[in-house]
């Protein structure tokens, strides 16, 4: 295959591709029933557009049996007449259509064979943008930081702080002769007098255990 036909497939692919990614939905027209004569009105086309998103590059596929029904986007007036008086491009008589949304706003399509739109072969659609909804995403506000004491002012006292008393040391016991304290070590320690008296009884014992001993 020679360059320029490589390029003329290549370039047919990226259109193609173009066209697929473009298209939001597709959306068969009145589903099984096709592009025809409404046979009740559970299955008319307002029935079948009543909760449906139409937005731009969403394709409506009308399906209808060529020389039997045809298709032609008209004006509300014409919708409402069902007439071709004010068509908005070519009668289409060739089925089936696809039919690809390119702007937003309402659209209206009829049959215009006999009196099939009086029948109820028209149907009417609003398009909305290609974003859902049309309105822009909510935007958020930026997080704040919390702000930092400065090394400065948390090192520093507070000069209308009151300065505690210092507590006496459990180390010294004060001295009433001199108004000073003394080092509890260097004072030689006390016994309780539970102490004292158990060594007294001690010494006692050993004492008459001499005294016996002596006499045997």
């Amino acid at each position: 295959m020679d360059r320029a036909r490589l390029s003329t497939l290549f370039c047919a692919i990226f259109a193609a591709m173009l066209s697929v990614a473009a298209a939001q939905n597709v959306y068969i027209v009145g589903d099984g029933m096709g592009w025809d004569i409404p046979r009740d009105s559970s299955v008319s086309y307002p029935n079948w557009a009543s909760g449906k998103t139409f937005s731009v590059g969403d394709i409506l596929v009308f399906n209808f049996v060529t020389n039997q029904h045809d298709l032609v986007e008209v004006t509300r007036a014409s919708y409402d007449a069902c007439d071709d008086d004010n068509k908005l491009g070519s009668v289409i008589a060739t089925g089936p259509e696809n039919v690809t949304l390119t702007t937003t706003g309402d659209h209206y399509y009829i049959c215009t064979f006999g009196r099939h739109c009086a029948a109820g072969q028209k149907l009417a659609v609003t398009v909305g943008s290609s974003t859902p909804g049309g309105a822009n995403p909510p935007t958020r506000a930026p997080p704040t930081t919390p702000a930092t004491p400065s090394p400065a002012s948390s090192q520093l006292p507070d000069p209308c702080a009151p300065v505690p008393s210092p507590s006496p040391s459990p180390y010294s016991t004060p001295n009433a002769g001199s108004g000073t304290s003394t080092p509890a070590a260097a004072r030689p320690p006390s016994l309780p007098d539970s102490a004292s008296t158990s060594l007294a009884s001690g010494f006692l014992l050993v004492l008459l255990s001499i005294g016996v001993t002596l006499i045997i």
